[in-house]
Order: structure tokens, then C-alpha cells, then sequence
């Protein structure tokens, strides 16, 4: 093999290396944003429920 095959071999092996690398960052940081996301839709879910909650009481207490 000369030596310019390897040395091609060798930028194109480094930049796969790279890219994986880039791609676990990406993986990470989307799922750090997922957890967020989840976190947040929970928070919203449970403000919306107490919401709904008060409503019920009113029409409870406006039907006696």
C-alpha cells in the first residue's frame, strides 16, 4: 500500500472519528432537551389539572 493510500485512509478514519464524536454531542444535548421538554409538558399537565379542579368546584358549588 503506498504511503498516499494510507495517508487517505488515515483523513478519512479521523474524520468518521469526528463525526461519531459530533454525533454523541448532538445525541447528548437532544437528550438533555428532552428531559427539559418532558419536565416542562409535566408542569403544564399538572397546572392544567389544578385548573380544571377549580372548575369542577365552581360548578359544584354553583349546582347546590
Amino acid at each position: 500500500m503506498s504511503i498516499e493510500l494510507f495517508n487517505q485512509l488515515e483523513q478519512k478514519v479521523t474524520s468518521a472519528v469526528e463525526a461519531l464524536e459530533l454525533m454523541r454531542m448532538e445525541a447528548e444535548e437532544l437528550r438533555e432537551e428532552n428531559a427539559r421538554l418532558k419536565q416542562e409538558r409535566e408542569e403544564w399537565e399538572r397546572r392544567l389539572s389544578a385548573l380544571l379542579g377549580k372548575f369542577d368546584e365552581v360548578e359544584t358549588t354553583a349546582s347546590n
